[in-house]
């Protein structure tokens, strides 16, 4: 029997496609519908389950900024066979994002029993959705808004990739939460600030599902399961991307502030009242 059926794979990959690239945590979000589901959190095949769906929100990414994707990566690979392309914007940000990625995955595989253990509490995801809400609170006030995405620098990268790890180690936090909050601190606009956190997720997320593809599948979550749970999370994911550019390109981001505050107390009041497990 598969740790996770169809249907709830179905369901997990809805929640996977609208809170992957929003503000509010996926990894949170899809811990809280495992618990209602009565799927164990802290199950390594489960644990892995939602790193590969995420493969399925990635996609979305690839498909949603094509263009853009394109004519990075052929400025970086230009810049690699001439040296006055090496000047150019593109070219430095591709070698940026990779730059930025290495911290990550370099947590990412020393803090792995942590993190499918201990860190994986629905305790630790209630307090990291408030702890971080009031983060980007801060950081949506703080900054000034007034760089743009062609303004950014190698600094600028690495302070943000690097803030990938707070959702790490702190499920609930949000890894879009945390990397739009530092691009904001940094004096970013929101619209650049959100993409930035688009671009930096790739390589992170597509590399975290592929890493953890076999070990899901071998250790008791059917192939089905995960097909249907990253077609569906990409099809979602796609909707809630162009929703999401939209919206903040016009609004604060208070309303995600508020929404997961209230979503952290409704699950500190679930697991005190015994209704979820930790």
């Amino acid at each position: 029997m598969s740790a996770i059926s169809i249907g709830q794979a179905a369901v997990l990959g809805i929640v996977e496609g609208i809170t992957e690239f929003l503000p509010v945590s996926s990894t949170g979000h899809l811990k809280i519908t495992e618990g209602l589901m009565g799927i164990p959190v802290d199950d390594t095949s489960v644990v892995g389950f939602t790193a590969v769906i995420q493969v399925g929100a990635i996609a979305a990414v690839l498909v949603y900024f094509f263009q853009d994707i394109v004519r990075i990566v052929s400025a970086w690979g230009r810049g690699l066979i001439r040296r006055e392309e090496r000047y150019h914007h593109d070219y430095r940000f591709a070698w940026w994002v990779i730059c930025a990625t290495i911290p990550i995955v370099i947590v990412g595989l020393a803090a792995k029993p942590l993190i499918e253990g201990p860190l994986a509490s629905l305790w630790v995801v209630a307090g990291s959705l408030v702890a971080g809400s009031g983060v980007m609170w801060a950081a949506d006030r703080m900054g000034r808004h007034k760089r743009g995405e062609d303004d950014t620098s190698f600094k600028d990268a690495m302070l943000i990739g690097c803030s990938q790890i707070l959702a790490l180690l702190f499920p609930g936090f949000s890894r879009s939460g945390a990397t739009m909050s530092t691009a904001l601190l940094l004096d970013l606009d929101r619209v650049a600030a959100t993409r930035l956190s688009f671009f930096l997720g790739i390589p992170a997320l597509t590399g975290a599902g592929l890493y953890e593809l076999k070990d899901t599948i071998g250790a008791g979550v059917g192939a089905a399961p995960v097909v249907v749970g990253t077609a569906v999370s990409f099809v979602v994911a796609y909707a809630s991307i162009a929703w999401l550019l939209k919206f903040i390109a016009k609004h604060t981001f208070n309303a995600f502030v508020i929404y997961r505050i209230a979503i952290g107390l409704l699950l500190f009041g679930l697991l005190g009242t015994g209704v979820l497990t930790a």
